[in-house]
């Protein structure tokens, strides 16, 4: 070494040796731990409460949006729409950008497959 000059390995608060560093340290956080060891119970019981509320919480949120979709879902008329071609490439040919799709609920051209059915929404329709 030359001069004032440090060892790389050297402390950077004043002339203590690394060893002596770390003990410090290491004393400040067993000080530091033994004040906080009689809250460390209570504030674990509740994290780990608060962790599997949150879970519970969040299956329950999933479980009502899939319902939700479930039931928009099943509001859609076209499976029974006499104009649905059930092909992949034309759905229906009177609305094929909406056809399937949630557009398609309040759909004005929707007809019942169903004959029988569709005769008597007409009849209902004229009284």
């Amino acid at each position: 070494m030359v001069g004032n000059a440090r060892p790389r390995w050297a402390c950077p608060i004043g002339n203590l040796p690394v060893y002596q560093l770390l003990q410090l340290v290491h004393l400040i956080l067993l000080h530091i731990m033994q004040w906080l060891q009689p809250y460390l119970s209570p504030i674990c019981f509740v994290l780990a409460w608060s962790v599997v509320i949150l879970g519970l919480w969040q299956m329950v949120a999933a479980t009502r949006d899939g319902v939700q979709r479930a039931q928009t879902m099943h509001r859609i008329p076209c499976a029974d729409c006499s104009f649905f071609t059930n092909q992949s490439v034309l759905k229906c040919p009177l609305h094929p950008t909406s056809a399937m799709s949630e557009d398609a609920i309040d759909c004005t051209d929707f007809e019942i497959d169903s004959p029988i059915v569709a005769a008597q929404q007409r009849l209902n329709s004229y009284k």
